[in-house]
Formats: structure tokens, C-alpha cells, sequence
């Protein structure tokens, strides 16, 4: 009875050895995996005035048919009044960067200069807090107003987002609207917005079970990687000879 105790002791060590640093993998990746996505100034390809990349879908939100629609409206645009405009999503920012700060940054990336800053438009959403941020040359400032620009920002693109995450229709309304506006057209405003009463459900939003089920793992393996040491050791000692003979 002793020798098979001590087999299966044994086989219980040699799977504990195997699985200790999987476990150990596992809990890194998953601690430092969400970092990792965030982006950087640095790390947007260089561009500069005139070139035709109108939208940098870094997040993957916009359809490729509305990302035409929006680029093909945004050249035509550039053609007739060498306004240019252009349109940056990305998922997560650097820590400590803000919208604002990273689109400032990028704006002076892009257009060094006052003379190639001049007609440009930059907008900028981070997708994980739907945060936005524009910013405008001086020879912009005349047609879209810094209150309009604000507005786009905050209102023709944020709306569609409260309703329920809805990027293309965000990203469309913004540029009919900054196109109309660097036309010389009317402003066509921002969305109207109406209160809908509804009767708030019991379910979990995916974000919030995605959440939920991210932590349960990480507690999960952080318990794993405490407890599996321990019991290492304690099979260790009891298998340990004894003083006794």
C-alpha cells in the first residue's frame, strides 16, 4: 500500500512539474496581453498632406464598403477645395495618453509645419472608451468653427456610439457633415437626439460577461499559481524519508 502511495505521489509531482509552468505562462499572457494592444503615436504609419489615405481603421469598426463611402467623399472633398480630411480609430491608447493628446501629436507627426497643417482636419476615437478628439489647421477654422468641430466630435460621432456602438453610422454622419461644412454648405447640425424609456433588462452586456469571465481566469490562475507550489511542497515532504528509518 506504502509503494502505490508513493506511485501515485509521484505521478501527482511529475503532472504538477508539467502543468506548473503552463500555468505560469498562462498568467503572464494574461496580465500583460491588454497592455500590449495599446497604441502609440509611434506607431502609426508616417502620411503626409495630399497623400491619399483618408481612414486609418486601427480598431477594424468601419465596413470596407462605408470606409469607401467615407474615403471617396473625403478625395472628392480634397479636389474641390483642397481641404483635407481624415479619420484614425484605434483600440487602446498608451497609458497616460489622452485623445487629445494623441491627436495632437499625431496631427504634428503628419503636418510639421503651419503651411501643411493649414487645410487638414484630424479626427480620433478610441474604440475601448469611445473617447474622440479633432483638431484643425487655420485655414480650416473659418468654415469649421472650433464649436463645430467640438460638436462632431462629441455629438455626430459620440450619439450613434451611446445608441449601441454604432461606428459606421457615426463615422458616416461625420463626414457628411464635415464635408457639407468645408464646402461652404450649411452645417447640417448633429443628430437629433430623443429619449426612449425602456425598462432596463437583467441580462449582462457581452463587454460586461467578456469582463467577467477575464477576471474569473486571472483569479482563477492566480489562485492556481499560489496553490500548486504549496501542494508541491507538501507532497515533497511527505514523501521525504524518514529520520526513523
Amino acid at each position: 500500500m506504502k509503494q502505490l502511495l508513493k506511485q501515485v505521489f509521484s505521478s501527482q509531482k511529475h503532472l504538477i512539474r508539467l502543468i506548473l509552468p503552463l500555468v505560469t505562462v498562462i498568467l503572464a499572457a494574461t496580465l500583460f496581453a491588454a497592455p500590449a494592444l495599446a497604441t502609440g503615436v509611434y506607431q502609426i504609419p508616417n502620411l503626409t498632406a495630399g497623400n491619399n489615405t483618408w481612414v486609418l481603421d486601427r480598431s477594424e469598426v468601419i465596413s470596407r464598403l462605408n470606409e469607401g463611402k467615407i474615403s471617396s467623399a473625403f478625395e472628392d472633398l480634397a479636389k474641390q477645395t483642397d481641404k483635407e480630411v481624415r479619420i484614425v480609430t484605434v483600440r487602446r491608447l498608451d497609458y497616460g495618453e489622452t485623445p487629445e493628446s494623441f491627436t495632437k501629436e499625431l496631427f504634428e507627426k503628419w503636418f510639421p509645419t503651419k503651411e501643411t497643417q493649414a487645410n487638414q482636419t484630424l479626427l480620433v476615437i478610441d474604440t475601448v472608451t469611445n473617447g474622440t478628439a479633432i483638431i484643425t489647421g487655420d485655414k480650416v477654422k473659418p468654415l469649421l468653427t472650433d464649436s463645430i468641430a467640438e460638436s462632431v466630435a462629441t455629438e455626430t460621432v459620440s450619439v450613434p456610439l451611446r445608441n449601441g456602438n454604432k461606428y459606421n453610422q457615426a463615422f458616416l454622419d461625420a463626414s457628411d457633415r464635415l464635408v457639407a461644412v468645408l464646402s461652404g454648405k450649411a452645417d447640417p447640425g448633429p443628430p437629433k437626439i430623443t429619449d426612449n424609456v425602456q425598462v432596463e433588462g437583467t441580462y449582462k452586456k457581452a463587454e460586461e460577461t467578456n469582463q467577467g469571465n477575464a477576471t474569473a481566469w486571472v483569479v482563477g490562475l492566480l489562485i492556481a499559481a499560489t496553490v500548486i507550489p504549496m501542494a508541491t511542497y507538501y507532497i515533497y515532504q511527505i514523501n521525504q524519508p524518514s529520520s526513523d528509518g
